[in-house]
């Protein structure tokens, strides 16, 4: 255990040289404004965007101010935006005027669209007032209706990690005008839409409401929020304004959604041999049922019988140059109901419960789900999360029929920023497997900025020895971090993971090591005169040891430098110098391999990100360098181009090139993928998602319709085509295609109030 004891001795060095870092005396302190009173509507409101009605007149808008370019600005456009609601809706209207009304941006009008070239206005609720979850309410000047939900605080813990999921949906409606003057909103969210906790008809939630106007790169928002909390700034619920609402009880509505799919299938697989290619017709026909229920004003149960995902959009190609799984985020409705709830993580990627254990095997094949339950919300002071599933069994893989099963509880303690609570996640095997894993957390705001994060874990498995209280088949994490952007900011942390610890329902990138390291930074807001927003330095580090024989496998060091400009233009570099001790050989793609021994190398990685309020606009990352005994250079360019309000073009293309003169071997893959949406209304989308990896020599094509007259009710069709490239390279011969379907799937929401 010297490594702990290394890190307490850093930590309390620090500690006496970083002012305010255990007392708390940081700049920023908990909001102590009075909570905002959100007025009952005096009258009915017609919902036509333009908010003229009687009922508005005694309404006070909120005090708006500058995010960015220039915070604490009062609004380059004239802009209002008041709350009401009555016994059953929360109604948003928002009046944003606009000199200019011609240069107006909406490039698109499909539902969940997600850029940063269009006009936004937001509502961003936190409901149960935890600090850490929000519900977004947001559309655009053509009426698109965005909603998602915020976790973790909008905290990141990667780059690629985005902690705001826009699979999310729920019922609500919106109307938008657009004339001379602007574009005006009114928005319509039931309560019944909404979980809360209400005392005797009196709720207190967090709110942040805000108007995006993209050519002049400038957020509008409400409460005034500090700069230093960095640009994911207006999506942090702990930044939030508290308002009450008075004489307001959730309803408890029922929906039913049954649904029926129809299609066919084929594939050509290799047999068992690798000999040849069996091809296999697959019809399909199916019904279910999906049920959402509020049993309380904050509990909501919904089952699900004969799951499926038929509409759910395929995962993107990634290139895959490490040694560890990759990670793909969740975008099945059923598992995203309050599932910041579920949210237990040990830094970066790893979580205790990864719900993509469920229904997808290892290869990323879909398995049936014969049905489940689950149940979130609050109970008192307890936050509660229980799901339920059982699975088919999936021959081709030999894994019998499972069930899945998750407990979680916290609550909040000592302030409104901490919290504790606990996990237990089962996989049980009707061929009499099992895994078992309990797990206890924090997330303690010690003062100011800082916060101390506490994770421990155990797993209990058949075929394994299983002691309770071990660090054996355990996993634990202590971080420290403290969350600025300006000035020292850090994120601290020590991990470590037992040789036998196997979270069955987890996601886990290693296993049996013990690691230290993470970030420090110190940045910068140079004011109004200047044309940065903020920027900053980093240094970046991490070490892996071995716990067999605390021996280094992997290590990182190095600088960086980021940046944001008021005019949108923004960027992260850093350089690195990595040494890896490799032990068993490693294969990239089954084409390269790096052997046994010890490596030292150095590279360049960062992106690069042209000015985001434009209808066109590109990201572009790079990571080159030497690697192990070669080198490497990986190239990607993103764009997005808005070309009307019906139609939008987005791409991907990475190149990959590793090369190791001295063993003759080489790799070059590519990945390309073209996006074209189309959007003849708010109710009618089609899109088409074609990518291409050239290191697999596959195509695969996502064709996509969707007819949604109104929220619950949906016609899909979707087409997958999976193609083969280069076919006479392989031996036996490949197929023309490895798959391919038709699927079209109607279903049908009936609400119970």
């Amino acid at each position: 255990m010297n490594v702990i004891r290394l890190f307490w001795l850093v930590a309390l060095g620090l500690s006496a040289v970083l002012p305010g870092a255990v007392s708390g005396k940081s700049v920023t302190t908990p909001r102590t404004e009075e909570p905002w009173l959100i007025p009952k509507i005096s009258g009915p409101v017609t919902l036509d965007g333009l908010s003229d009605e009687e009922a508005w007149k005694d309404i006070k808008p909120f005090p708006l101010v500058m995010f960015i370019p220039n915070p604490g600005n009062p609004p380059s456009e004239k802009t209002e935006i008041m709350l009401g609601h009555d016994d059953r809706f929360l109604y948003a209207a928002g009046r944003l005027y606009d000199r200019e009304p011609k240069k107006i941006q909406s490039p698109s009008k499909k539902r969940d669209y997600f850029e940063s070239n269009t006009e936004w206005f937001g509502v961003l609720l936190d409901t149960f007032n935890d600090k850490e979850n929000a519900l977004g309410f947001f559309t655009t000047p053509s009426g698109l209706r965005w909603d998602g939900m915020v976790t973790n605080d909008a905290e990141q813990r990667t780059i690629n990690d985005m902690p705001i999921n826009a699979s999310w949906n729920t019922f609500w409606d919106v109307a938008v005008v657009r004339n001379g003057q602007g574009w005006f909103v009114e928005m319509r969210i039931p309560f019944s839409s909404l979980r809360f906790q209400d005392r005797d008809g009196r709720v207190l939630m967090g709110l942040t409401v805000f108007r995006y106007i993209p050519r002049k790169t400038e957020n509008v928002v409400f409460p005034d929020i500090d700069p230093k909390v960095g640009m994911m700034g207006i999506w942090k619920p702990s930044q939030a304004h508290e308002i009450i609402l008075e004489g307001v009880r959730s309803g408890r509505p029922l929906y039913i959604t049954p649904y029926g799919l129809g299609g066919y299938g084929q594939s050509n697989e290799l047999n068992g041999e690798e000999t040849a290619y069996v091809h296999r017709d697959k019809p399909a026909h199916e019904v279910g049922l999906d049920v959402k229920y509020g049993l309380t004003s904050n509990l909501t149960l919904d089952l699900t019988v004969n799951t499926d995902f038929a509409q759910v959009e395929a995962d993107d190609y990634q290139a895959n140059l490490t040694r560890f799984s990759l990670f793909f985020p969740e975008k099945r409705l059923f598992f995203l109901e309050r599932a910041g709830i579920f949210d237990f993580s040990f830094g970066e990627y790893n979580q205790l419960f990864y719900s993509r254990r469920i229904g997808i095997s290892e290869e990323e094949e879909p398995v049936r789900i014969y049905g489940g339950a689950r149940l979130t919300g609050r109970l008192g002071l307890w936050d509660i999360g229980f799901l339920d599933m059982q699975t088919a069994p999936l021959s081709s893989e030999d894994v019998p029929s499972e069930n899945s099963g998750v407990f979680r509880v916290r609550r909040r303690v000592f302030n409104p920023f901490s919290y504790i609570g606990g996990m237990l996640t089962t996989k049980l095997g009707t061929d009499g497997s099992y895994n078992l894993v309990y797990g206890l957390d924090g997330t303690l705001r010690i003062g100011g900025d800082d916060y101390l994060l506490v994770n421990w874990a155990q797993s209990f498995e058949d075929g394994k020895t299983n002691t309770v209280v071990s660090l054996d088949p355990a996993r634990f994490r202590l971080g420290w971090e403290r969350r600025t952007r300006k000035g020292l900011g850090f994120n601290l942390g020590l991990s470590y993971s037992g040789e036998d610890y196997d979270p069955g329902l987890g996601f886990e990138m290693r296993e049996d090591f013990t690691r230290f390291g993470n970030r420090v930074l110190y940045g910068w807001l140079p004011g109004e005169k200047s044309f940065l927003s903020q920027h900053y330095c980093f240094a970046d580090g991490s070490m892996y040891l071995r716990n067999e024989d605390h021996s280094l496998e992997s290590a990182e060091l190095g600088p960086g430098w980021g940046f944001l400009a008021k005019s949108g233009w923004n960027g992260e570099f850093a350089l690195k110098a990595y040494r890896e001790s490799v032990r068993e050989e490693i294969s990239f793609f089954d084409k390269v391999f790096v052997p046994p021994g010890d490596y030292a190398f150095y590279g360049l990685n960062g992106y690069f990100q042209t000015p985001f309020g434009k209808l066109m606009a590109a990201t572009v990352t790079v990571n080159a360098g030497s690697f192990y005994d070669g080198w490497r250079a990986t190239v990607g360019v993103r764009p997005v181009w808005g070309i009307s309000s019906d139609l939008t073009l987005s791409g991907y293309y990475e190149f990959n090139r590793v090369d190791f003169p001295g063993r003759r071997q080489s790799l070059t893959a590519q990945i390309a993928q073209v996006r074209l949406l189309a959007t003849l209304s708010t109710k009618f989308l089609a899109s088409a998602f074609i990518q291409y990896d050239s290191a697999y020599d596959e195509v695969t094509a996502n064709l996509r319709f969707r007819f949604n007259p109104r929220e619950g009710n949906d016609l899909y069709l979707v087409i997958n085509e999976g193609l083969n490239t280069r076919r006479a390279d392989y031996s036996p011969l490949r197929p023309p295609y490895s798959s391919r379907a038709v699927m079209i799937k109607y279903s049908y929401t009936f609400v119970v109030d």
